[in-house]
């Protein structure tokens, strides 16, 4: 096994040790500024604006599905509940077309590089928006006009897929180790106010509606929803441009340039005298408040304008390379924990999420009652309740503890606490207050994200090395997605037959099991996975001269 890059002496860098100190000295003058992880430089603010979006709109058009399809059912059956299969069919459309998109954006930022890709997820996102609210509910059946949604919500869902990995690995690639964890949970942060504002819309579009539907014109809701869906153009557009001209980061060209030749130099030394000029670039970076790659690379040490040699030119990961690396049980461990982990806890999450008018009715806010326009804003009042209470403060806790408390000890603890809560709901589904019903869900929400929901996002953006970082998240994103898909098609079916208690406990049973299966992963806080990954091959590299020496 590697050894721990913090207990790298000078001498076992194999006569890296004047680099090795230049490059700490470089992060004690970070740590000297005595500001805690979660205070963020402009640069930092700006990243955090331009990879923050993707998961705004992820949790505004995964989550608005849910009052979108109340609303068309008073558009196209007068009331009356949406069959089961097509409704479930919408509801997963996202997350099937996120499987595609995490696979394939993954892969493709490994390859190609973030630069070539970034932005290109964003751009079918935009697209397919545009193409959802053009859903012509007039000139369709009812089912045809609810598969045309869902087939453009598959579009949808491979964009913000693709988001996953582009945006973990752009943020990963480019924060201080020190603050990786926290700048990682500020961008995931960003589903809780995608998720509150996505209510908060709807809400404020019902009120401007209010007396066209109180005369009578239901099928006036057709507009109401197209304007709902359409307002996440808004910020869509406003980051697209900063994608698209994201310049690469150091740190990945680094690691493009990762010497891989057996006879080469020391492969730890090369890494860190990388790393320093990373790190320079970075911390100069920082004060400028700029992402440009000029800046970057005017900071650099004139060393940095030195062409490499030939053997370590940039050289694009493959297919063949990440399945070589995850040959040994060692890595295949970790992208197994990383990905069952995300699978477990989706299966919960989405599950609840999803399906939040069964919620909804046990607290009173199912909209049952009252004129179609009350019902629906009922309905909306709930869905915003339930945001506020445990969606947004549960990620902020998550930021602000993350570097102190670490990644697995808060994933361990949120699963088991969000195993406590879903058995108290589903010991108690049918005899619980209103009152106790909002506080025990409120909870279950703030544990989600101050536990599991955050920290399987950051975990393959932090235990993954550079090169194979993007795809090895996309594939443990595609796995929670996967458990997603589940759910959205199971859940209303499963209810009808066994009971939602019941269901409740499948996912008590998931939970648990997910926090077993964190014990696989190791704690990631100021872990570097490029500097093992250097280690791993520099060992290789003297195991196969001592061979060839005999």
């Amino acid at each position: 096994m590697a050894q721990d890059p913090k207990q790298l002496s000078p001498e076992s860098a194999g006569g890296a040790a004047r680099t090795q100190k230049t490059h700490w000295s470089k992060l004690e003058e970070v740590e000297k500024e005595g500001r805690p992880a979660f205070v963020l430089t402009k640069t930092e603010l700006k990243l955090l604006g331009i990879a923050g979006v993707g998961f705004f709109l992820d949790a505004y058009d995964l989550f608005i599905i849910n009052p979108v399809a109340t609303m068309l059912q008073y558009r196209l059956y007068n009331g009356g509940a949406l069959p089961d299969g097509l409704q479930g069919f919408m509801k997963a459309g996202a997350n099937i077309g996120s499987v595609i998109g995490q696979f394939a954006f993954g892969y493709a930022a490994d390859a190609f590089g973030r630069k070539a890709v970034y932005g290109k997820e964003l751009m079918l996102i935009i697209f397919a928006t545009i193409m959802s609210i053009t859903t012509p509910t007039g000139s369709l059946s009812p089912e045809g006009s609810i598969i045309y949604l869902a087939i453009f919500r598959i579009v949808l869902g491979i964009g913000v897929g693709g988001d996953y990995p582009m945006s973990a690995t752009v943020t990963s690639d480019r924060a201080n180790l020190r603050k990786r964890g926290t700048m990682l949970a500020y961008i995931f942060s960003n589903q809780g106010w995608g998720s509150f504002f996505g209510s908060l819309a709807t809400l404020i579009v019902l009120a401007c509606y209010k007396h066209v539907m109180d005369a009578g014109k239901t099928s006036k809701v057709d507009g109401i929803w197209r304007i709902v869906i359409g307002l996440s153009l808004i910020p869509a557009f406003g980051t697209l441009y900063q994608r698209l001209t994201l310049p690469e980061s150091t740190r990945y060209e680094n690691a493009q340039r990762q010497q891989l030749n057996p006879e080469a130099g020391d492969e730890v030394a090369e890494l860190k005298r990388q790393q320093e000029l990373a790190e320079g670039a970075t911390s100069s970076d920082s004060h400028s408040g700029s992402l440009s790659k000029e800046e970057e690379k005017s900071s650099s040490t004139p060393e940095d304008t030195t062409e490499a040699p030939e053997e370590i030119v940039k050289k694009k990961a493959h297919f063949k390379e990440f399945a070589s690396y995850f040959s040994e049980w060692r890595h295949l461990k970790l992208l197994f924990g990383t990905s069952i982990c995300w699978f477990l806890l989706d299966i919960a999450f989405y599950g609840i999420n999803l399906n939040q008018n069964v919620v909804l009715e046990q607290i009173g806010f199912d909209g049952k009652e009252g004129t179609p326009w009350e019902k629906l804003f009922r309905i909306s009042t709930g869905n915003i309740i339930i945001t506020a209470l445990g969606f947004v403060p549960g990620y902020y806790v998550s930021v602000l503890t993350i570097e102190k408390l670490g990644r697995k000890w808060i994933q361990i603890q949120g699963f088991l606490l969000t195993s406590l809560f879903l058995g108290i709901l589903a010991g108690r589904f049918h005899s619980l207050s209103s009152a106790a019903f909002i506080v025990n869900f409120a909870l279950l929400q703030f544990f989600f994200n101050f536990g599991a929901n955050t920290t399987t996002y950051c975990y393959p953006a932090e235990v993954f090395p550079t090169r194979y970082r993007a795809f090895a998240h996309g594939i443990s994103a595609a796995s929670g997605k996967a458990g997603a898909i589940i759910s959205a098609l199971a859940f209303n079916t499963l209810s009808t037959k066994i009971g939602t208690p019941a269901v409740l406990w499948i996912f008590v049973g998931c939970n648990i099991v997910g926090a077993f299966a964190t014990l696989l992963l190791p704690e990631v806080r100021g872990r570097d996975p490029d500097v093992i990954l250097a280690q791993e091959i520099e060992e290789a590299r003297k195991q196969r001269l001592a061979q060839s020496s005999k």
